[in-house]
């Protein structure tokens, strides 16, 4: 079983950046493939980020491909998106996602087995 727990949600301005985290409890965090997805209201849950169990891997959603960058920190039980470049269309709460398997698609939260709570992400304009 592995708990998620995201942080460092908040306010930033549309051009500016922010970091969020997510940590997870659970030996076996290190093995499992990560996901970065996010919801804004009255929208349906949407893939932003993905990463293989070691890092060396990693999928973007075309409408944040240069802008996020997603890693993780296995020695940390950690994962985290640096997001760079904000627009107000990047508000959302944001949820990290880990999955048992590397088979099937990044992208389908329903692929997903273990779920953090979400942070909020406002971008003002």
């Amino acid at each position: 079983q592995v708990q998620l727990v995201e942080s460092g949600g908040g306010l930033v301005q549309a051009g500016g950046s922010l970091s969020i985290s997510c940590a997870a409890s659970g030996r076996a965090f290190s093995l499992y493939p990560m996901g970065w997805f996010r919801q804004a209201p009255g929208k349906e849950r949407e893939f932003v980020a993905g990463i293989n169990w070691n890092g060396g891997t990693t999928y973007y959603a075309d409408s944040v491909k240069g802008r996020f960058t997603i890693s993780r920190d296995n020695a940390k039980n950690t994962a985290y998106l640096q997001m760079n470049s904000l627009k107000p269309e990047d508000t959302a709460v944001y949820y990290c996602a880990a999955r048992r398997t590397s088979s099937g698609t990044m992208s389908r939260h329903w692929e997903y087995d273990f779920w953090g709570q979400g942070t909020q992400v406002t971008v003002s304009s």
